[in-house]
């Protein structure tokens, strides 16, 4: 499996489990995602955007890093452009870290999408804030998550969900329907082994984790 990490415009906050999880793995920065370069002391492979966000100083500073430049007025955002060239590098497995927060909502938003995306065509996509990770849940397969109890976890649908089940949760839930837009799934605790199964639908797991972000 090649893994590769891709650092996004969006917050970010540097924890052991963050670190475990992008050990090893191959580094690309999208635009004004460069910034979390030093807090997680790696230096990126490839550099790709436009380069209109980048803070002052960064592209002196990382004047080594290989770059792919794009014009402003493009088709595709940073993020999506760092995708198709971890993509294109042999990536089989997608850290999306700064997917959360940031100034631009459409962009977060964009992340959700790219990462469900991705998930329909194989390829494995985890977003992470170092506080807060989400999943998509893939349908027909039985998910299951090594969070503490207590850990506050929600299910974000981008569909009607159908044959929801959620097993060690303080609210399980038995092949339930989830109408689009409902709010039934925000907002459960971890309460034991943490395990959900989607039979059809889109739908994003997201956690938000206890301690520094341990799990």
């Amino acid at each position: 499996m090649s893994r590769f990490t891709l650092l996004l415009g969006g917050d970010l906050t540097r924890t052991p489990a963050l670190d475990a999880e992008i050990a090893d793995s191959r580094i690309i920065a999208a635009d004004s995602g460069m910034r979390h370069a030093a807090l997680l002391d790696v230096k990126p492979e490839l550099w790709v955007g436009d380069f209109d966000s980048v803070p002052d100083g960064f592209e002196n500073a990382y004047a080594d890093v290989a770059r792919r430049t794009f014009p402003s007025e493009k088709d595709k955002t940073d993020g999506e452009i760092a995708i198709a060239a971890a993509l294109e590098a042999g990536a089989t497995s997608l850290l999306l870290a700064g997917a959360f927060g940031g100034e631009r909502a459409d962009h977060m938003f964009l992340h959700f999408a790219q990462a469900l995306q991705l998930s329909e065509r194989g390829i494995a996509a985890k977003l992470t804030s170092g506080h807060q990770e989400g999943v998509p849940l893939v349908p027909g397969r039985r998910h299951s998550f090594a969070y503490a109890d207590g850990t506050l976890f929600s299910i974000l649908g981008f569909s009607e969900l159908s044959g929801l089940t959620v097993e060690g949760a303080k609210w399980p839930l038995d092949a339930v329907e989830v109408p689009f837009g409902s709010s039934l799934t925000l907002s459960n605790l971890v309460d034991g082994g943490l395990s959900i199964t989607l039979m059809k639908g889109r739908a994003l797991f997201m956690a938000h984790l206890l301690n520094d972000g341990e799990r």
